[in-house]
């Protein structure tokens, strides 16, 4: 299974995403901003299959955690969370490094079918547009 690195600032998010993608036999590990999400992919040796994020947080958002991961691990999987028109509408910049954005709310079943997708999309490398 894969191996999907989890950041978001809101502790109920986190544990709520993580639960839900451990459902599917999937691997978490969780950082709550952008700044130690990029710290964990930095220090740990094991490779990440996807990385799923809130755009909003504090310290190092969202996006300039995608523009940081884009730069130096191509080849990691970028889906992110929002539940601001406004950020999503940010993200719709970056069609070529991230999968796709996840509209907070959302259901377990929304959660662990958009990380099927880019899972999936990981294998056969297609892209959705955010």
């Amino acid at each position: 299974m894969a191996r999907v690195l989890i950041a978001d600032d809101e502790d109920s998010m986190r544990y709520l995403v993580a639960r839900a993608i451990a459902m599917d036999g999937h691997e978490t590990v969780t950082a709550a901003d952008g700044a130690e999400a990029l710290d964990i992919l930095t220090d740990d040796a094991r490779a990440f299959d996807l990385l799923l994020t809130d755009i909003k947080m504090p310290i190092m958002d969202g996006i300039a955690l995608a523009l940081a991961v884009a730069r130096d691990f191509p080849d990691l999987t970028i889906l992110l969370m929002t539940g601001f028109a406004d950020q999503r509408e940010r993200a719709s910049g970056l069609n070529a490094i991230v999968h796709d954005v996840v509209t907070k709310p959302f259901s377990v079943a929304d959660i662990r079918s958009a990380v099927d997708g880019a899972l999936r999309t990981r294998i056969d490398g297609t892209v959705s547009n955010p």
